[in-house]
């Protein structure tokens, strides 16, 4: 047998993260059915407190999630979900941009610009990469 996954990375605010990374990779948020969510909360099987706005929006609090422009079939889905702690060591998983035609540097900048931090250079024979934290201090590499 074999299975499908999601990456899931943890957060103290999914959404604001879900839209860093979906500009970042060029993605998109999944979009979130508002009627849903309301009939979940009429009918007493949510809370208002499970539910935030966002962007106008009505969400589920508890997280979000972006994909691939083309569909679960071109590249997993990443889902940022909801924890009260905040990040305190190194990732032992990280995302790896890889730039293809684009130049890597350039879009290194692009994050930064956007709250990214540059953390270090790295290389191994002839491969490079940089690697950055974003904004909620989360480890990723860009690469070409």
């Amino acid at each position: 047998m074999t299975y499908t996954f999601q990456v899931t990375i943890d957060s103290n605010d999914p959404h604001v993260l879900a839209d860093w990374w979906a500009d970042a990779l060029g993605w998109e948020v999944e979009p979130t059915d508002e009627a849903f969510i309301r009939r979940m909360v009429e009918t007493g099987q949510a809370s208002e407190d499970d539910t935030t706005t966002h962007r106008g929006a009505l969400v589920w609090k508890a997280g979000t999630a972006i994909r691939h422009p083309e569909g679960a079939d071109r590249a997993p889905r990443v889902l940022f979900q909801l924890v009260p702690e905040p990040k305190t060591v190194k990732n032992r998983v990280h995302l790896d941009i890889r730039t293809g035609s684009d130049d890597p540097q350039a879009v290194v900048e692009r994050l930064i610009a956007k709250g990214a931090v540059r953390l270090h250079e790295g290389r191994q024979g002839p491969f490079t990469w940089t690697t950055l934290a974003d904004p909620q201090g989360n480890e990723l590499c860009v690469t070409g």
